[in-house]
């Protein structure tokens, strides 16, 4: 191994516990920062990681459930902050605490909005863009299962990066390194949207979804807004570890719905593992957040910055927040597909 560095992994959820994980059975040095009621979870068991079929424990993790604890342990090379999107805001008020005393931090999060956040916090020279698209199943509090590896980005530009990549390879995330920061998190933001949104708001799986000829057509027609947006904005599509998003990308724009359903299916099939969407997962949880503001919202800010029409990004951004916050009841659309076509093709056209 080159070097060991200290690790701080802002996150003990799937990905958090995954990436740390890993680093610690390389031999890294590696604490955990996790503000939520799994600490003492994940203290009291350890963590579990299923990597290509074999089962690993890690009994006696270094975790923290304070920043100021975690820092006055242990001075951190690099920081990664694998938190939901939806935990960036109060997650930025902690951090802006500690600025100062904090090294380069690596975002591995959803979204195309969480780096220039933390930028306005810790300055751009301490944020570092970052993807993974390996498929991680969270079985319970840190304890995961690698259902496929594909590997992770890590965007250039920053002293640290060339660092970074080899030490994550090293630790089989099979880290890649990208010249440019926005094409990598736009193109992972794409391969996020497929059926994810619709997937919550009609209780259906992607296969049900993808399967469907009318809620297919929705689905390309909401990657077309996606990828208009990135046209108007010249961010270019780029191929992630393990994940073809520019011939993605390419099929959803220029063929036939009925010629490309066949081959993204069997894309999103080998992409999400088993589990359901993030957004199902998020909404069934009852916990009250989602993740869609970040994704489908994103696309309709960006959109109105250079006058893209985004209609059905908009209404899925909508419609699931509103099941979110309870205002539109769960069984709304609870695979009702004709109502949901319905009221979709209406929005779009009033």
């Amino acid at each position: 191994m080159e070097e060991r560095l200290n690790w701080l992994i802002f996150g003990a959820g799937a990905i958090g516990t995954y990436i740390g994980g890993s680093l610690i059975l390389r031999g890294q040095k590696v604490a955990f920062l996790e503000l939520s009621e799994l600490a003492s979870e994940i203290l009291e068991r350890g963590l579990r990681l299923n990597l290509h079929g074999q089962e690993h424990r890690i009994l006696h993790p270094d975790l923290f459930s304070s920043l100021s604890d975690a820092l006055a342990h242990n001075p951190f090379d690099v920081v990664i902050f694998a938190l939901k999107s939806y935990d960036t805001a109060p997650a930025l008020d902690i951090l802006r605490r500690y600025a100062e005393f904090l090294p380069p931090v690596l975002c591995l999060q959803n979204g195309v909005e969480n780096e220039p956040a933390l930028e306005a916090v810790l300055g751009r020279d301490k944020v570092i863009a970052g993807t993974v698209t390996s498929a991680i199943r969270r079985r319970a509090a840190g304890d995961i299962l690698l259902e496929r590896l594909r590997g992770m980005g890590v965007a250039g530009g920053h002293p640290l990066s060339n660092k970074l990549v080899p030490l994550l390879s090293e630790a089989g995330l099979n880290a890649r390194h990208y010249s440019s920061s926005t094409s990598m998190k736009w193109s992972k933001m794409l391969t996020n949207l497929l059926a994810n949104a619709s997937s919550a708001i009609l209780d259906m799986t992607p296969a049900e979804i993808l399967g469907h000829p009318g809620l297919y057509e929705l689905e390309i027609c909401q990657l077309r807004e996606a990828i208009m947006v990135c046209r108007a904005h010249n961010i270019q599509i780029v191929d992630l570890p393990g994940t073809p998003v520019r011939t993605f990308a390419w099929m959803v724009c220029n063929l036939p719905p009925r010629l490309s359903r066949p081959f993204i299916s069997r894309i999103a099939g080998k992409g999400r593992g088993q589990k359901m969407p993030s957004f199902h997962i998020d909404l069934f949880s009852g916990r009250g957040k989602s993740e869609v503001d970040y994704l489908n919202g994103a696309v309709v800010r960006f959109g109105e910055r250079a006058n893209i029409p985004t209609p059905i990004n908009r209404w899925l951004n909508q419609t699931l927040l509103s099941l979110t916050q309870g205002s539109l009841p769960m069984e709304t659309y609870s695979h009702q597909t004709e109502n949901y076509l319905a009221d979709a093709k209406g929005f779009v056209e009033g």
